[in-house]
């Protein structure tokens, strides 16, 4: 071999000799492989520096739907509820082994696009990947036309007959890792609808987490804004639902080139010492936090055990889908700054929130929410502004510094009400002297 191909290293006691060409080669060849996005990629694995923060909101509990925890052995006892169910849905057919053949066929057609909106490897054939869907999917469909009072509800079920089976669905089902493509899902359905029925799959699907956010009452469920989007699963769908009736985003949207930027803003507390006021608005977008004239205006949320995996999952979905906008990350962002400690925490449990949890467990979930994330663009910049604005105001900031200092410690009020006897007895000395 030709020495000009040879690269010899020397340590105290050893030599490598690297040889360039085949080297060279080897990376030429993985240079080959150029790496690329499907523009249908849409389900991702929950990238590893956000997944340590809290591994149980990202993996199902019970459930797999797709192929990403397909195999997990602590999930295939639930595969037996899914044939259940696929059974279910085709006992309504005239002819039930040709219906199945008509799903099997029609996923068939366009499992390839399915393929693609899976980010990474899926070590499965097509048959199998074919069956995956359409047993998940058809799984989806059914529980959705159930809880929608579409189709009768069996004594036997065995989802609506156990209250933790509802729970862990309403966990599973909105985990990015364990999402079904949209089209599938709706493909199934126009496959299987009866003639009778009247609600779309995305109405059945928003009627199944309408109360993922709120307690007090379901919200309306309007789908005129789905008419010229596309939905790319459930995750997608109720990030969709919000987004789209959200005054925030509007606003952002509108007034792009004017925008600030990311700045802190004072704790609940803090603001609460300064005047401010915190007022529960009843609407259906969690988002909409406004302030007016001294008062911050903040919708009310549900805070339980499903809350976590609803925000940690849609904010991964935001860093993980190019060129998706960063706004429940953003609402994490600004409620990190409202709380603290626990004390904020009270605050807006007293005046605002459903929290189901402890202080110190809903505390810590908002302090962490957003942490290794990256926000490219601040939807809450206006708000921020306007609360920072007015809290650097003379007075606002006086009192603020009034209360934090004085009111909240029993000496520290003495000695106040002890300078204050002190003043009025020197004025009142003064005064007798003239």
């Amino acid at each position: 071999m030709e020495i000009s191909n040879i690269m010899a290293l020397g340590g105290r006691n050893e030599a490598t000799v690297i040889e360039v060409e085949s080297l060279a080669s080897s990376m030429e060849k993985r240079m080959s492989n150029t790496f690329s996005l499907s523009p249908h990629q849409c389900i991702f694995r929950t990238p590893s520096i956000l997944f340590r923060h809290s591994e149980e909101a990202y993996i199902p509990n019970c459930f797999s739907f797709g192929p990403f925890h397909h195999d997990k052995e602590n999930l295939k006892v639930t595969e037996n509820i899914k044939n259940k169910y696929l059974k279910g849905l085709l006992s309504r057919s005239v002819n039930q082994g040709e219906k199945l053949r008509e799903c099997l066929d029609s996923i068939k057609q366009v499992q390839r696009r399915a393929r693609e909106c899976y980010a990474g490897n899926i070590d499965q054939n097509v048959a199998d990947f074919v069956e995956m869907l359409v047993l998940d999917g058809c799984f989806i469909v059914e529980l959705f036309r159930k809880h929608g009072e579409v189709v009768p509800i069996e004594d036997d079920d065995p989802i609506f007959s156990m209250a933790c089976m509802l729970q862990f669905l309403h966990h599973d089902l909105i985990l990015l890792e364990n999402q079904i493509p949209w089209f599938v899902l709706e493909l199934l359905f126009n496959k299987t609808k009866g003639l009778s029925e009247t609600k779309s799959l995305i109405e059945l699907a928003l009627q199944f987490f309408g109360n993922v956010f709120l307690s007090y009452s379901t919200p309306t469920i309007d789908t005129k804004p789905f008419v010229n989007r596309k939905v790319k699963h459930i995750l997608d769908l109720i990030r969709l639902n919000l987004v789209s009736h959200s005054e925030i985003v509007r606003n952002y949207e509108r007034n792009q080139e004017s925008n600030l930027g990311w700045q802190p803003i004072p704790s609940a507390t803090r603001l609460k010492e300064a005047g401010v006021k915190f007022v529960r608005v009843d609407v259906d977008c969690i988002l909409d936090i406004k302030f007016r004239n001294g008062v911050l205006q903040i919708p009310s949320l549900l805070i339980q055990e499903t809350t976590e995996t609803i925000f940690r999952n849609l904010i991964s979905y935001e860093q993980c889908l190019p060129d998706c906008s960063p706004i429940f990350t953003s609402y994490a962002k600004t409620m990190d700054n409202l709380i603290d400690t626990t004390d904020d925490m009270e605050i807006l449990c007293k005046e605002i929130f459903d929290n189901w949890m402890s202080p110190e467990d809903a505390t810590k979930f908002f302090n962490e929410l957003y942490n290794d994330t990256y926000v490219k663009a601040f939807y809450y910049d206006e708000l921020c502004n306007e609360v920072n604005q007015h809290y650097k105001q003379r007075w606002p900031r006086w009192r603020a510094d009034l209360v934090h200092n004085y009111f909240f410690k029993p000496w520290a009020i003495v000695a106040l009400i002890y300078a204050f006897i002190i003043f009025v007895l020197t004025f009142w000395q003064a005064y007798k002297a003239k």
